[in-house]
């Protein structure tokens, strides 16, 4: 039986976790299955430029945390190996990054994650990953609004040149 050491240990590091989740836009859980450390390190930088985690815990732990959160319904994708990805900054950026991951590793698989508090599976951050980022969103805004704002300046200049001439 675990002494009474080992568990407020444990406790701790479950109350850390749930913490850290609670600030977190972004949770996703991943089976890393086949992975290789140097692919995994790849992975982590790259997620570190978005200011996102990579963590390998305990799935129990992992477990606590979320139920701490009310986030029981990922319980079941606690099965085998799983990493946490969690980013405390938008969503998008470490999502597309995870799943262009997944589309060159076919072992490394998305099992279902949290969004902004919502539990989601891994079907819906994939549609989310696929999803434009707002920056381009609000690129494509202001490249459309610009493109009307130069029509109309073109038709107001025409009908100053057409008053002009008569």
């Amino acid at each position: 039986m675990a002494n009474e050491k080992t568990i407020a240990e444990k406790q701790a590091k479950v109350e850390a976790l749930s913490n850290e989740l609670k600030e977190a836009k972004l949770v996703i859980l991943a089976d890393y299955r086949g992975v290789t450390v140097s692919d995994v390190t790849k992975l982590r930088a790259n997620l570190r430029e978005v200011k996102a985690e990579y963590k390998v815990i305990k799935n129990n732990i992992i477990r606590r945390a979320l139920n701490a959160n009310g986030e029981s319904a990922l319980d079941e994708q606690l099965e085998g190996p799983v990493a946490l990805i969690i980013s405390k900054e938008e969503y998008s950026d470490a999502s597309k990054i995870v799943y262009n991951f997944t589309k060159d590793h076919d072992f490394y698989k998305i099992k279902g994650g949290v969004v902004e508090g919502k539990v989601m599976s891994a079907d819906e951050i994939i549609t989310l990953a696929k999803l434009p980022s707002r920056q381009e969103l609000l690129a494509k805004l202001a490249g459309a609004l610009l493109g009307n704002i130069t029509k109309l300046a073109i038709a107001l200049d025409q009908v100053r040149n057409q008053k002009e001439n008569a």
